[in-house]
Parts: C-alpha cells; sequence; structure tokens
C-alpha cells in the first residue's frame, strides 16, 4: 500500500527546536512543524481507506528532493511517521523495519511511503 505526499521533504532540523532552561533542555514542535504534520495527516486522510493497523510493519520512505544538495536522509522521516500515527497505524513503535531511500526529481519533488 502507498500513499504520496507532495512538497518538498522538510528535515526535522527546520520542524523541532530545543531550549535550555536551568540546566534541562526542552524540545519542541516550531509552527511550521505543527502545520507541516497537519498537511501530511490530512494528505493520508484523503489517501488511506483501510482500518489502522495494530500489527508490527515494514515501511519504505522515498524521499523525491528538487535537487542534488547533500542531505542527511534520517532528518526527514520523523514528521510524517509522527503525523500517520493514528491513521495508518496505532503508534509508529509498530515499525519494525524502516528503509529510506533519496532521489532527485526536480519537477516533482515529493515523498512516497510504502507499508507492507
Amino acid at each position: 500500500m502507498k500513499m504520496t505526499f507532495t512538497g518538498q521533504p522538510q528535515s526535522t532540523n527546520h520542524l523541532y527546536k530545543m531550549t535550555c532552561r536551568n540546566g534541562y533542555a526542552n524540545v519542541y514542535m516550531t509552527k511550521e512543524g505543527k502545520a507541516q504534520k497537519e498537511v501530511y495527516q490530512w494528505e493520508a486522510k484523503a489517501q488511506w481507506r483501510r482500518p489502522v493497523f495494530t500489527e508490527e510493519l515494514s515501511v519504505k520512505i522515498s524521499f523525491y528532493f528538487k535537487d542534488k544538495r547533500r542531505r542527511d536522509i534520517d532528518n526527514y522521516n520523523k514528521i510524517l511517521l509522527d503525523a500517520l500515527t493514528g491513521i495508518v497505524y496505532s503508534d509508529d513503535k509498530q515499525i519494525i523495519k524502516l528503509v529510506l531511500t533519496k532521489q532527485v526529481d526536480s519537477k516533482n519533488p515529493r515523498i512516497e511511503f510504502t507499508i507492507k
């Protein structure tokens, strides 16, 4: 089962921020991060017509970027996996295998999410 999420993939580095107070770190999602998560949720709800999975899953995420800039691929999956919780699966801890790929498609940047 495959879903496609439109637009340039967004790095977690831009969607989460950290503050430190009294020696304690606090990580939070920015306004932009919340907005991106909501976009992913709406796109998922429009495509997903099955019940929520409750068993272990294997997932492949293919990132299609608009250019060949160097990117750390593991900074791009967190917000998408969190956004699909409660829509595709009960919790992202059900994912026992995760395959990430990155490619270039300058005319159609996107994310393809495949679940097995």
